[in-house]
Parts: structure tokens; sequence; C-alpha cells
């Protein structure tokens, strides 16, 4: 069943087509990897299913209902998405602990001493329990970005939507991320993961989706999309990137 379905999305800034007629479907419990060059819309795309970005056209369901309709309410929809941003976003002057639990106190409206439990929990899962009354700036990139991970998943989203978590990172921090990412979808997670890491696509990745000027245009298996991909476009995408030594 699917978990996702965006029909036709047509995204402009400044009369310039970002989002050109976009179709994606997005399984429960899949893992779809967004690979493209920058300005290819994968970010965009992102931004406008969090509804963080107004459509100029097309649908997007969630779960069967079409979270597009202007008369829906964004934060409604907003806490059954859990969206990481390649910037962390932690708040400095708070605590991871109180980052963490910020949203579910004020949002979900749970108790401090439950939303602290929770909180407690998903860091000791990622090997973070001891930073809990830490601040982000005593934080190693790597680390700030898994708590924004768990940030995300402590309001028990139905889906994750990670954009580029990996590119502020020193290339020795990046595996911290990955691994933490490897666990949810070993957990079952349904994640949309816009990314430049062709390797951990490849690996992590149900289906990968190459997106240029705003559409899809080629979308597979890893090993096809990456291996034996069928467009001209794609091709030229993956040969300039293995000449960086990036796949």
């Amino acid at each position: 069943m699917a978990l996702l379905r965006c029909r036709g999305l047509r995204k402009e800034f400044g009369g310039h087509a970002v989002l050109d007629h976009l179709d994606l479907t997005v399984a429960e419990h899949q893992v779809v990897a967004l690979i493209g060059a920058s300005g290819s819309g994968k970010s965009t795309l992102l931004r406008c299913v969090n509804l963080l970005e107004e459509l100029d056209d097309g649908t997007i369901e969630l779960d069967g209902e079409d979270i597009s309709d202007p008369r829906v309410d964004p934060d409604r929809v907003r806490r059954r998405i859990g969206m990481v941003f390649q910037a962390y976003n932690l708040f400095p002057h708070l605590s991871v602990l109180d980052n963490i639990t910020l949203a579910p106190r004020h949002v979900h409206r749970r108790g401090r001493a439950a939303a602290e439990v929770q909180a407690r929990e998903l860091l000791d899962r990622v090997g973070l329990g001891a930073k809990a009354d830490a601040y982000p700036d005593r934080l190693s990139g790597g680390q700030q970005q898994r708590v924004a991970i768990v940030r995300a998943l402590a309001n028990s989203p139905r889906l994750m939507l990670l954009d580029e978590v990996t590119s502020a990172l020193d290339p020795e921090l990046v595996g911290e991320v990955l691994t933490m990412i490897r666990d949810l979808k070993a957990d079952g997670m349904t994640m949309v993961l816009a990314t430049h890491e062709m390797g951990f696509a490849r690996e992590v990745a149900d289906e990968v989706c190459f997106l240029d000027a705003g559409r899809v245009i080629e979308s597979g298996p890893p090993e096809q999309v990456l291996g034996e991909p069928t467009q001209p476009r794609t091709r030229q995408f993956l040969r300039r990137i293995i000449e960086a030594g990036r796949l």
C-alpha cells in the first residue's frame, strides 16, 4: 500500500519550474533515495511533502489523505512526518534532552516525564545517552545530526524525510549518521532521502529515483539505476560521479 503518493507536482520560483509535473509513490516500509545534480528538485520535493512550500499544481497524498488541499492544517500533517535537514537546526540554547522533548511536550501534549523517558531511550539506542544534558555546541557534527534524527523520531512519524543529512559533515563523521539510517531501515521506517552518497543509496534504498530538471527521469532498484541505467541523462550524471570518485 502506498504511504506517500505525489502526482503531477509543479513548483515554480520566479517563473522557473523547480518541480515539473513530478510523480512519486512510496510504499510503507520502503526506502527511496533521490539522486541528481544540485538544483534538480530533490530538496524542493521534500519541502513540498512536508508542506513547507506551497505547490503550484499537483497533489500529495499521505495515508490516502490529500494533504496538499489548502484546507488541511499543515501542523497536523507535520506531526506524522519527521524531517531532518543538512544543517541540523538544533536550538543552541536548549540541551540535547530539551531539543528532543520540545515537540512531544508542546505539540503532542505529552507529559515531561514520559517525553524524557522516550528521549533517553532513543539516545541510548544511538549511543548518545551520555549527551542528554549537553548543549549542541559541545557535540561533533555527526553527533548533532544524530540528535536531529532522534528529535524527528521522538514524534513517532509515519514518514521520515532526510535532506542531504551527511553533506555538512566531515568525511570521518558520515559513517555515524549512515549507521543510524541503516538501523532505521531495519526497524521498518519509511524514508525518502535526498543524497549524494551513491554507495549508501545502493546499499540502503529499495528504489532509487534520478531527478533532472524537476522530473523523475529514471527510477528502479539501485542495481539497475546505478549499475545499468537506461536513460542517457542518468548515464551522464553517473559518469561524472564516477570521475569524481564518488561511486
